[in-house]
């Protein structure tokens, strides 16, 4: 089995390390093609106003200057001798569920993917802080991950449909299980904080600035609040079918 690896940390991500450690204990034929620099919330973005710059760090081993989108079609389309057999996109420094799903590049790696006709998967890991620093529990992944991997990539998925994984914050020995989810949903709470440059003028960053949203039994939230993998399947067509009637209706 081929597998294609990458994400939006970067290459020189811990967890990309990780995820390249987790693919090594399903196959040997291991390629990763990830951004040269961190590509958070570039979501499923290509970089077509400017080239893509392609640099070999190692065996197998490849830096984009692009988005993780731009990286799957490289790995796929010229990089690799040919379609990977899987692609799996993380692991993420954060969990990536509920509305985070539209803004992540790593699930976008996996659509990316989708569209390619492989069967993808994006992994995600959650975090907590110590202090100011960022402390993700990468253990529990790359325990937990193989196993759950052969099980999925062993079982049939319909076209168009990618896989989001996200582990819980906790220990590996913590975890109290694996379930199906849904997408949950949060209170939107980016905010724009302006700020001034060393001549007056004003420049802006978006900060995050969560509200607490209900994690209803059954969605990704949940799971992750009660120490549960959450694997929740996505599909890559948008249509509402529930309001085509309506919408017929209301235009006739």
């Amino acid at each position: 089995m081929r597998i294609l690896l990458t994400n939006d940390d970067g290459i020189h991500a811990e967890g990309l390390a990780s995820l390249e450690r987790i693919a090594r204990t399903l196959s040997d034929d291991v390629w990763v093609v990830a951004p040269e620099t961190d590509q958070s919330g570039y979501a499923h973005s290509l970089s077509i106003s400017e080239p893509l710059r392609l640099r070999k760090i190692g065996d197998r081993h490849y830096a984009v200057r692009g988005t993780p989108t731009d990286c799957v079609i490289m790995g796929a389309r010229k990089i690799l001798p040919g379609l990977p057999d899987l692609i799996l996109s993380g692991v993420n420094s954060g969990a990536n569920i509920a509305d985070d799903v539209t803004y992540s590049g790593t699930v976008a790696g996996a659509m990316e993917g989708t569209l390619l006709g492989v069967r993808s998967i994006a992994i995600s890991q959650a975090y907590s802080y110590v202090g100011e620093d960022r402390f993700v529990p990468y253990e529990t992944t790359e325990v937990l991950a193989p196993a759950l991997l052969k099980k999925l990539v062993a079982m049939p998925l319909p076209e168009g449909v990618l896989l989001n994984v996200n582990f819980p914050n906790c220990a590996p020995d913590e975890i109290e299980g694996t379930v199906v989810t849904s997408q949950g949903k949060l209170v939107h709470s980016l905010w724009v904080d302006e700020r001034r440059d060393g001549r007056g003028l004003p420049y802006y960053w978006l900060r995050f600035g969560r509200e607490p949203a209900e994690g209803k039994a059954g969605t990704d939230l949940h799971a992750m609040r009660n120490r549960l993998v959450s694997v929740t399947p996505l599909h890559l067509d948008l249509t509402a079918y529930e309001i085509r009637d309506q919408l017929t209706k209301a235009l006739a």
